[in-house]
Order: C-alpha cells, then structure tokens, then sequence
C-alpha cells in the first residue's frame, strides 16, 4: 500500500493484479460475512487497510498460492498484518522517520515497532541502519528470541557476469536487492533446501550476524533485472516531455529521490535536442514536513514549481479508488497554498498579493509575479505544463480546464522549449494520479 490507481493493485498474484472479477467475489463474500457478525462486534465493520487485509488473506487462501509476501502497513507490533504467527522469514528494509503521530517521533521509537515483526524462533534480515535503530532492533530480536542478520552489499554477491543488473534505478534499490536475495534464498533453503533443518544462531547472542552472500541463481538474476514498480524511481517518456516519477514522502526518502534525479535528469538534458525546462510537481499529505523536503529540491533551480492536490480531476467521474474521504478538499487545497508558500520562503522570494483564479467555482491557481502555481487537481496541472505537447493527454474525453490569459502567457517557456522535464514527487497518491492520466493502461 498504497495502490497507485486502482485498489486491485494491493492484492496481487504471480505479480499480476487480482482481476475485477475475482476481487468482485470476493469482496463481497468476506464484506457480507462481517456485516453478518458485526454485532459482536459493537457493529462496527473493520477500518479501510483491515479489510483489504482480511480480503487479502481469503484471496490468497481460496486461491491456494504456495508463498505469500505480505509488506505492513504501518509500522509492525500494532500493524494488522501481524496476525501471522510463525512465518518463514521476516525482513525490515531501510528505517526512516515517518507516520510519527503513530509510531513516534524518534528513529528508535520507530526501530521499536518495527521489530515488533520478529518472531521467536524465525530468521529475520534487515539493511544497515543508523546506529541507534540498529541497536533497538538488536534488542528486540533478542527479546523475541529471533535470530537476525545484516544484508551485505549487492557487489558482494559472486556471480558470473559482472555485478547484478537492477530494474530499479537509484542506489537505494541495492540495499532492497540484498534484502530480496536474502529473504527469497532463506524461504527456498527452509522450505525446499538440503539444509531445511539447519540450526539456527542462538538469538540470545547479543550481536547482528552478518549475512553471507552467495550466488545468486539465474532465475534470481533475471528477477532482479526485470523488476518493475510503478512510481519509485520512473521515467516515462512521451514526445518532448519526460517524466520522472518518485513517490519519496519522507526526508530521507526524498534525498534518495535527488540522487537518483540528479542522476537521470542530467544524463537526458545532455542528450535533449535544445533548452529544456524543468518543472516540479509537488504535493505531501499528512503530517509529514513538506517544508524540508521542499527544501532539499530547491538546488535544482526548477522553471516552474506547481502544487495541486491528490484528486485527478476536477469532475464528477472522478474515480474513487483515488479518493481521500479523510480530507476535505479545501484542507488538501490550503496544504498546496502553505507548500507554495514553503517553496517561495526557500527561494527567498517575497510573499506578494494573491488574486485567485476560478474555474467551476473551484480555485484554479494562485497567481503571482514568481514561477509558483496551484491548480484544483492533477489533470488541470499536467495540462498547463505540458501545453498540448503530451499527446497522452490530448484525449478528447479529457475536459480541458481554461485559464486566464495572463497564466497562458506565463507558459510560453513550456510552449518554446525543446524539452520539458517534469519531476512528480512528494506523495504516491500524486503519483498514483499522475499515472492514471499518463498511463491509461493501469486505470482498466
């Protein structure tokens, strides 16, 4: 979680989204069973994420998968998908602070909770983490009597044909790579191995073993190649504009998001065919400190920084797969406007007076002397940055939301350039958005 378009995208099986028929039937054979029961139940139903976890779990038992990988929602001691009493192997990738109202306000709190997944008895990895999230996590596995490892490097791992390839740009994805060669490797040797019955580490040991590497096997190595995951570190690529797509929500998921895009965007402006302009679409939700991430972004000197909310488009056929019934619209509207105002304090630019704009009775933008712009919903933003020059987005069944004159003149820079880069980050519900208009594919 999050899905990026569709909730299907939550339940998957051999990779693939679950069909609208059998999520159809099933939804409704687990919704009508617990709206039988809910009187023991003070009549309430189970909340959004512990449904669609109930949901998952039937699926995967009325369609007898062989191996279920379950990723928590939040957190982990608390989290609803800690009803698993003895899995085969458990793993914590890279610590950040985030969901602090939640979880805490401090990487070991943080740590805390996320060892609250280990289980006596059963192996369990993680990446190198800050020291003092390491140290909690040492502890909790010492208490829960689990037995755990650090990753080592992706380089270290031996193979035939120089060092393993990823799918995945940004360096971040190596510690993940490691991780995903441990996890699958230990369910494989437990499961199917000669070693199957090995013993394991004394968990009262107070040390993190050091995980061994080993050869990756072919199947592995391709696996690791031909990862895809829409939304982390995309690049899509459509006439004269290219996109680049990261739902980094966090500080330090937002740093790995700069060294990737530092990376890429460079590498396609030196091959662009004359002046590109580069723009930033921006939107957090939540608790989270937009502000400092906003502030990591501003070295890039963007030509356009444009904030809109997470609602697609500003019409009635809007899908609710993407809708956020937990924020009112002039909420998610107010929390753009204090982006754009972060993004404008960064640049030491001076606050000016705003005159908003209307389309629908919806306001469109705010319009002032900078290059700051905020739109009602992704549709009207992607819209004014791309010009007309996106042919993805000249579908005739998208409305086309007009603008006054003066903000048409202010995208003359877009109409001219030869390029334009666009970077969407800062939420992957924005992402998640941004995909269902570029990418209609992933909306049947």
């Amino acid at each position: 979680s999050p899905h990026l378009v569709q909730v299907r995208e939550r339940i998957r099986i051999n990779g693939q989204p679950i069909s609208k028929d059998l999520f159809t039937k099933y939804f409704w054979q687990v919704y009508g069973r617990l709206d039988e029961t809910k009187e023991a139940h003070g009549e309430t139903m189970p909340a959004y994420f512990r449904f669609l976890t109930i949901l998952a779990f039937h699926i995967f038992l009325q369609e007898k998968v062989d191996l279920a990988v379950v990723e928590v929602g939040i957190g982990g001691a608390y989290d609803c998908t800690n009803i698993i009493r003895r899995p085969w192997v458990c793993g914590i990738s890279s610590l950040g602070i985030d969901h602090t109202q939640i979880l805490g306000d401090t990487i070991e709190k943080i740590a805390w909770q996320k060892g609250g997944i280990f289980k006596p008895g059963v192996p369990a990895f993680t990446v190198q983490q800050p020291e003092d999230a390491m140290a909690v996590l040492r502890d909790r596995a010492r208490e829960i009597k689990c037995p755990l490892w650090v990753c080592p490097d992706l380089d270290k791992y031996p193979t035939d044909s120089g060092p393993l390839r990823l799918g995945l740009a940004g360096q971040h994805q190596h510690s993940n790579a490691s991780l995903a060669l441990q996890l699958s490797h230990t369910w494989l040797q437990r499961r199917c191995g000669p070693d199957k019955l090995s013993p394991l580490p004394d968990p009262e040991n107070n040390c993190v073993s050091q995980a061994a590497s080993f050869k990756p096997s072919s199947v592995m190595v391709k696996g690791l190649a031909d990862a895809e995951w829409a939304g982390r570190t995309q690049t899509l690529r459509h006439g004269a504009l290219t996109y680049f797509l990261d739902g980094a929500h966090t500080r330090r998921s937002m740093q790995a998001c700069i060294q990737w895009f530092r990376e890429t965007a460079t590498q396609h402006e030196r091959n662009a065919s004359g002046a590109v302009v580069r723009v930033l679409l921006f939107n957090t939700t939540g608790e989270r400190d937009s502000a400092a991430m906003l502030k990591l972004l501003v070295p890039f000197h963007f030509d356009f920084a444009v904030f809109c909310p997470n609602i697609t488009e500003a019409a009635a056929s809007c899908n609710a797969d993407q809708q956020n019934f937990n924020v009112s619209v002039e909420n998610m509207l107010s929390r753009c406007l204090d982006n754009e105002q972060s993004w404008r304090l960064h640049n030491n630019q001076r606050d000016e007076e705003a005159s908003p704009l209307l389309i629908d009775s919806l306001p469109l933008l705010t319009e002032r002397k900078t290059d700051t712009l905020v739109f009602p919903c992704i549709l009207s933003a992607l819209q004014w940055i791309t010009q007309g020059r996106d042919p993805v987005l000249k579908d005739p069944a998208k409305t086309v939301l007009p603008v006054k004159p003066s903000i048409s003149a202010k995208a003359a820079p877009l109409r001219n350039a030869a390029e334009i880069h666009v970077l969407v980050t800062g939420s992957l519900h924005l992402v998640g958005g941004v995909l269902k208009h570029l990418d209609p594919q992933l909306a049947k």
